[in-house]
């Protein structure tokens, strides 16, 4: 199975690709999407929007897997990535990629087996379990690698077809 992570943002959306094979993750290739913070908003999000359709094209993943929002302070910043999120949701949908979304909790019980790891942890087990000579940066792309990994791990589970409803509400 081939797998898109993404970490979303507006100024720094991560990815990764990953092959899932015979419970055995292989990375494909992994970046970022860069805007700049001078720009307009809706030049950024055209920017988002269209490289992740490129990606998608390019890669042809069988399933996306996406971070699930969750913010308690900055609500600003909540909109502004939630409105990003968005453009990278539509592109998958628009090509018919299937989005499964986890939350921080959920990766981190998946790369790590703790759900209150620390970023350092899951960086460092991500780069174990596919092999890397070093952590992927920026460090969006290797949470959006991590995600990937989530998902690899959750997508042979009964409990993936509770995740896909859960995340389409």
């Amino acid at each position: 199975m081939r797998i898109l992570g993404i970490d979303p943002g507006y100024a720094i959306v991560g990815w990764g690709v990953v092959d899932y094979h015979n419970n055995h993750f292989f990375p494909v290739q992994y970046g970022a999407i860069t805007t700049e913070a001078g720009e307009e908003f809706d030049v950024r999000l055209r920017r988002i929007y269209l490289d992740t359709c490129a990606l998608i094209t390019a890669a042809k993943p069988e399933a996306m897997a996406i971070e699930r929002l969750y913010f308690t302070t900055n609500q600003k910043t909540a909109i502004d990535v939630a409105q990003a999120r968005g453009v990278i949701l539509l592109a998958a949908a628009l090509q018919d990629v299937p989005i499964f979304e986890y939350t921080p909790l959920q990766v981190k019980s998946s790369v790590v087996g703790y759900g209150k790891a620390e970023k350092k942890q899951v960086m460092l087990m991500t780069q174990r379990i596919l092999g890397l000579k070093e952590v992927p940066k920026p460090d969006d792309t290797a949470d959006a690698l991590a995600i990937a990994i989530c998902h690899g791990h959750s997508a042979g589970s009964s409990l993936s077809g509770l995740i896909r409803k859960a995340g389409a509400r």
